[in-house]
């Protein structure tokens, strides 16, 4: 008898999946987010939707994976940097963003990320210069990255320094799927 079950679920489950255009396998590219047309993972997509989500741990698993799959390239190594960047971890994503900038120093977001981390170390003269150089490569398009020129050309331009004042404080700021914007603290 159990026999008999199973064989009519199988093929209730098949006469369902019938039901529907395609079947089991939709020919209009209707996937579930992060999944290609091949129903692999596309663990990029995933990684980039986990930052949106503010979970950078998920994130940076997520862009391993997407590294074994594809190869380190500057997409992925740059996607790996913001998340190390996101989870405090300059160190690693500095070496993370500059080595995707010598694969691709055409890499606007990646050059963004990096003036933001060397912000956070203190390197404004280097950090300005990598500002102007990801708003050269952007064409001026992007809005966190003029912000963000601004910011270090005005820390440059404070001369004057007492140990009274102490050091401006700055907060990381997430924007799209890696691109991080630096503000004062109130």
């Amino acid at each position: 008898m159990p026999r008999i079950i199973w064989v009519l679920a199988a093929t209730a489950f098949v006469a369902l999946a019938a039901c529907n255009p395609g079947g089991l396998n939709r020919p209009d590219g209707l996937f579930a987010p992060g999944v290609t047309g091949r129903g692999e993972i596309d663990h990029l997509a995933a990684g980039h939707r986990a930052m949106e989500g503010g979970e950078y741990e998920v994130a940076l698993k997520s862009f391993t994976r997407a590294a074994a799959q594809q190869g380190l390239n500057a997409e992925i190594l740059a996607a790996l940097g913001s998340a190390n960047l996101a989870l405090g971890r300059l160190g690693q994503a500095e070496d993370l963003l500059r080595r995707a900038l010598e694969e691709d120093p055409e890499y606007p977001e990646a050059w963004n990320n990096l003036g933001v981390i060397l912000m956070e170390q203190g390197h404004v003269a280097e950090a300005t210069f990598v500002f102007r150089r990801a708003y050269a490569t952007d064409n001026g398009d992007s809005d966190q990255i003029r912000d963000n020129l601004r910011l270090a050309l005005a820390m440059l331009d404070q001369t004057s320094y007492s140990p009274q004042q102490g050091t401006a404080e700055f907060q990381l700021m997430r924007r799209g799927y890696g691109d991080f914007v630096l503000s004062p603290v109130p």
